[in-house]
């Protein structure tokens, strides 16, 4: 018992020096010419700065604090799940600016780390942790949405390079990447999850379009991407042709991890500063308004519990528990969208005289997307029914 006791404490102890580090070293740095960066960009508000925002990125990488849980052998700190909760959430402590590089660092390096080549490692790994190269993320199509299994994008071997044709959707930040990892049917004839293959194709090439979409925000980081005979080299491929399915979902399985603790402290400002607003306005006052406060005050709570609990898993999960918490925290996001609004009252319908939202406008619009991209709420709630629950499958086509 003394041992245990004794090694609890040592971890403890290094956790933290290590949150102090975190806490110390953004301090330092987010000021001179980052000191403006503050609580800019995120979703709804990638335009937001983003060549500085990039430079900022830039500016982790040099001193070590991106891709922390990567082994040091490719450049990360093997840092544990605690120490990544930690930083992630000093992170969201600081304001700091959301981060351009989520897709590589959090989805598509730790899917190479689990799934590619050696020669894919080397390739790839440097310009994720050093931010110098982005990536975005083909799955959506317009014939698909989040039923990722009825993508129709295919690609055959012609030489030494595949060829692919098709169109994907709601790509979030597809005009500024430099690489896209799609999901493509990739033998002639299969159907649902068989025949997919996940391809690695550079994205600045004759054979790709990118289209902005207007959001109800006013802003565009969503996209339409068409593939009009795109080539991408042959061993481009994570994991064997016709695994597609199973990569793509180790992929989803990472975008459900450590780093949704950070979101979830940005979560609490957005919920205080509303708090304050309904005090200042004296909505507040109003029973039905405090309660709705203080039941997503309790949410909030709720979706911590919920992450901490299956952190230690999340990268064995099959998908049951990543679906439960994408569910808890689209459902609680878009409810504080709503909040927002009735705390505002009848002065959120109208835009200021040059038609500009403001912030809370903008939640309430944005979050309604949050039910959907990521995998929508009931594609999710079909995968906890019939991986978790087990419950008979859904009757298809």
């Amino acid at each position: 018992m003394v041992a245990i006791q004794t090694s609890e404490s040592d971890t403890a102890a290094a956790d933290a020096r290590f949150s102090a580090e975190v806490r110390a070293w953004l301090a330092d740095n987010l000021d001179g010419e980052f000191r403006e960066l503050r609580g800019l960009g995120g979703p709804g508000r990638e335009h937001e700065a983003f060549d500085e925002r990039l430079a900022w990125d830039r500016h982790l990488a040099a001193a070590g604090w991106t891709c922390l849980g990567w082994p040091e052998e490719y450049g990360g700190r093997a840092a544990t799940i605690r120490q990544q909760v930690i930083f992630h959430e000093e992170y969201a402590k600081a304001n700091a600016p959301a981060r351009v590089s989520h897709m590589g660092e959090e989805l598509l390096g730790p899917t190479v780390l689990a799934f590619g080549t050696q020669a894919q490692k080397d390739r790839f790994l440097p310009g994720i942790r050093s931010v110098s190269e982005l990536w975005c993320q083909g799955y959506s199509e317009p014939g698909a949405g989040s039923d990722l299994a009825a993508v129709s994008t295919a690609a055959h071997l012609d030489g030494d390079e595949w060829s692919i044709n098709g169109q994907k959707i709601w790509t979030s930040l597809a005009h500024v990447a430099d690489w896209c990892f799609v999901v493509a049917r990739t033998e002639k004839g299969s159907s649902r999850h068989k025949g997919l293959s996940y391809l690695l194709v550079p994205m600045k090439q004759p054979g790709i379009e990118v289209r902005p979409i207007i959001q109800s925000t006013g802003t565009s980081e969503f996209n339409e991407v068409f593939f009009d005979n795109a080539r991408t080299d042959a061993d481009l491929v994570v994991g064997a042709p016709g695994e597609g399915w199973r990569i793509a979902m180790g992929t989803l399985t990472f975008e459900r991890g450590v780093s949704t603790l950070g979101q979830q402290i940005r979560f609490a400002r957005e919920l205080a500063d509303i708090e304050a607003l309904a005090r200042r306005n004296g909505a507040a006052d109003d029973p039905l308004i405090a309660d709705r406060i203080d039941r997503a005050w309790v949410g909030l709570r709720v979706l911590r519990a919920h992450a901490l609990r299956t952190m230690e898993s999340v990268e064995v999960d099959d998908g049951g528990q990543a679906s439960v918490a994408k569910l808890l925290w689209a459902n609680w996001h878009r409810g504080l969208g709503e909040l927002a609004m009735a705390v505002l009252g009848p002065a959120g319908l109208i835009a200021d005289d040059n038609d500009d939202l403001n912030e809370w406008q903008r939640l309430y619009l944005f979050t309604r997307a949050d039910t959907i991209y990521g995998g929508s709420n009931e594609v999710q709630r079909n995968i906890i029914s019939e991986r978790v629950l087990g419950l008979p499958r859904e009757a298809r086509p």
